[in-house]
């Protein structure tokens, strides 16, 4: 009898649970589902599904090598899941399936409904923690409950983390090879447009990728990240979060090549070491929430009294800071960026989603999705609770009085105005300090075409702050 590993936001061979486990048991197969209508309905980005596809290529000869052949299967949704895959388990004789755990409402329910019908039919179901470093429940408040603080998650990881560290767990060995042919993996997939070529250079396939990537920065960067991960004109983050996002690259990896390059240290040594180890336990965070607070996953407010915000209805609004044309030179080359190269700098997604939803008082859930829709690194997690905190909507949100200025911001992380330049080049011609506000030259020496602010930044922060102070909660409670 075989065992089947059903590979899902998991797609490389290094360091994976479920094959760990499964080709350690017996004979093993493999399985992708191409499920379009699924994709479309959570939003995800074509340049993502482009890029799963890429990286699935790359899975499949990675595990021809291991004697283990990929299968590729069709079905619309989640729903046709369960036949699906009872179907290819009777036809190849597998006993078991196996999988990494996935964390959202809809994941939880699909994994549930496909273990109880194949447990029917007498074909067991493992599923393992690979994704995260800790299962979600067992970092939890004295009292019993799921962590809404950061911080204080960050304070009892750290106490795990000291006590028992993940291990990156060793390749398998081949297997005998089995007479099962792998099936092709297509191109392309029909409703997902194929990003261009300059996105797919920015973004190349593969654990080998991933890997090289993951120990340049560990060897070069990581040292300095406290001090630069604010500049998006300077190569100061990582820029795996796609790798992360696909699975081609675990966590534990990225936590053990930190402790490498800090000399063992989780939470002392390096600044910039530390700074990054806590971006992996932020991430950790949200995952955990989406567990303990599964509305989050339903396009509800974690923090519910903020329902009542009367957000606005401005298409036009929304759709000049969609294609960057809000005449806020940071804001248009941030989203500029957003839609080059399916990736934005994580100061620049605070910067624009405060904008959208305190400058502009849009419903963050608009932005949220307009990000998933062009993101290459996507994550539901991670998306809703950066645009949640961003709202302060969320858990351990910023306090709603605490609006980003865009204006300084730029001036204060983009100081001679490189990253506006690369990215509105009408602009390039304007001196460091005028670059950042040309509205303030006047119309006879601003740049033609570009256009003036789509907003008054003093008054819509009022604006903002009346909306919040508004809310039932009363002032203390939000803040």
């Amino acid at each position: 009898m075989r065992r089947l590993i059903w590979f899902r936001s998991d797609l490389r061979v290094q360091d994976n649970s479920a094959l760990n486990q499964a080709m350690g048991a017996g004979p093993s197969i493999a399985l992708y589902l191409i499920t379009p209508g699924q994709w479309q309905r959570h939003d995800d980005a074509p340049c993502k599904v482009d890029f799963w596809l890429r990286n699935l290529a790359q899975l499949s000869q990675a595990l021809a090598a291991l004697g283990v052949p990929l299968l590729i299967r069709r079905c619309d949704d989640w729903q046709a899941a369960p036949a699906v895959i009872a179907e290819l388990c009777h036809a190849h004789e597998v006993c078991a399936v196996h999988v990494n755990e996935e964390y959202g409402v809809n994941e939880s329910q699909r994994d549930r409904t496909v273990a109880a019908y194949l447990a029917q039919q007498a074909i067991d179901w493992y599923s393992h923690l690979d994704q995260i470093f800790f299962r979600p429940g067992s970092v939890l408040t004295r009292s019993g409950g799921y962590f809404q603080v950061y911080s204080q998650f960050r304070r009892v990881c750290y106490e795990h983390l000291h006590a028992s560290l993940p291990a990156v767990q060793p390749t398998p060995r081949p297997q005998a090879p089995l007479p099962l042919p792998a099936d092709p993996v297509p191109t392309a997939v029909e409703g997902f447009a194929t990003p261009s070529d300059l996105l797919r250079s920015l973004w190349p396939a593969g654990e080998q990728v991933a890997q090289q990537r993951l120990a340049r920065f560990a060897d070069e960067q990581v040292a300095y990240y406290q001090d630069e991960r604010d500049f998006p004109a300077k190569p100061g983050t990582s820029q795996l979060s796609p790798y992360l996002a696909a699975g081609v690259l675990s966590p534990r990896q990225c936590l053990h090549a930190a402790l490498a390059a800090n000399k063992g240290e989780f939470d002392s040594g390096n600044p910039g070491v530390v700074t990054w180890i806590n971006e992996l336990l932020w991430r950790e965070f949200y995952k955990h929430i989406l567990v303990g607070y599964p509305r989050v996953s339903m396009h509800r407010a974690f923090r519910l009294e903020t329902e009542a915000v009367s957000w606005r209805q401005a298409p036009e609004e929304l759709a000049a800071w969609q294609e960057g044309r809000t005449g806020l030179p940071i804001i248009d080359a941030a989203m500029r960026q957003l839609r080059e190269t399916g990736w934005m700098h994580n100061r620049l997604r605070m910067i624009v989603a405060m904008f959208l939803t305190k400058n502009l008082l849009i419903d963050w859930r608009a932005g949220e999705r307009f990000f998933m829709r062009q993101l290459i690194d996507g994550d539901l997690a991670a998306n809703n609770g950066g645009w949640q905190w961003s709202a302060s909507t969320g858990t351990d949100a910023a306090p709603y009085f605490r609006i980003f200025n865009p204006i300084s911001q730029s001036q204060k992380f983009d100081p001679d105005g490189h990253f506006i330049r690369q990215w509105v080049p009408e602009l390039a011609g304007l001196n460091k300090r005028d670059i950042h506000d040309p509205s303030a030259l006047g119309g006879l020496f601003a740049p033609a075409g570009y256009p003036r602010p789509i907003v008054d930044m003093a008054r819509s922060r009022q604006r903002a702050l009346a909306a919040f102070k508004n809310l039932a909660g009363s002032e203390e409670a939000l803040a």
